[in-house]
Order: C-alpha cells, then structure tokens, then sequence
C-alpha cells in the first residue's frame, strides 16, 4: 500500500450528512483495506457518526457546511478530522440519567482511548475547529483457508 492515502468529503450541515459522512468514510476504508463489518470499521462508524452529528447539531447554522478528512499514514495510523465554521469548541455537558443527547464527546473520548488512539480538538485558521481523531491503523489478518481433509 501507499506512503500515505488522502481522502475529504465536504457535506451540507443538514441531518441527512450524517449518514452520508458514515458511508463516505466505510467505503473509503474499505477501499483502503478495511472491509466494512470488522471491529475496527464499527468504531470507526461510531466514531464518524458522532462527529458529523455534532457538526449538525450544534453549530446553530453558523457552519454551513463540515468536511470529513482521512489521511492513512504506512499503514500505521489512521486520522480522522471533521471540520466546521463555528467558533464555539464543544463542551463536555455532565451526563444526567434523564439525558438524551450530550454524550457524543464521551462515546469518542472512550472509543479513542480503547484503541489506544489520541484525540484533539483545535482551533482553524478561519475561525471554526477541527476535532482529530488519530487510530492505529489495524488491517485483519486475512483468513487463512483450511484443508478441506477426506475421511480414509
């Protein structure tokens, strides 16, 4: 495989994205070698889905759009970058039991950290953010086919 792969997906902030950013980065991890369905693909999903679902929900249409970035570097890490135009980082909202929302940034802090991966929140030249999400990168082992053994 490649030094290093690139891919980048701008979408509308609208509720719709969101399964469009989950797709765009599935088939685009597969195409990369990561075929959808393994463990590493789900987090990843999550992981995305959460994100663009920020992106849509709390930049108050300030941010009329969010770009998804992945970068795959040696085939040893993996980024993921998801990028709007309002000013305001995200806040960590205390986790009420009545609460139906406000964990994404939870779930993607322990998702993260589970794979042993790093994640940053930073400010963007323009004046929006970019939230990082930096992954080991982990290909599964091909199966290895087993010998089809004839009684004697």
């Amino acid at each position: 495989m490649a030094d290093h792969l690139e891919a980048s997906v701008t979408l509308p902030s609208d509720p719709a994205s969101v399964s469009a950013a989950r797709a765009y980065v599935v088939g685009t991890l597969a195409e990369w070698g990561l075929p959808a369905g393994t463990e590493v693909s789900d987090t990843v999903r999550l992981i995305i889905s959460e994100l663009a679902t920020n992106a849509v929900q709390h930049t108050f249409g300030q941010s009329p759009t969010f770009t998804v970035d992945l970068a795959l570097d040696r085939d040893e890490r993996l980024c993921i970058r998801v990028t709007d135009s309002h000013p305001r980082f995200p806040r960590r909202l205390p986790a009420a039991v009545q609460q139906d929302n406000g964990r994404g940034l939870v779930i993607i802090r322990w998702l993260t950290a589970e794979c042993g991966g790093r994640f940053r929140i930073r400010p963007t030249r323009e004046g929006g953010k970019t939230i990082s999400i930096e992954l080991p990168w982990a290909t599964p082992a091909q199966p290895v086919p087993t010998a089809v053994q004839q009684e004697p």
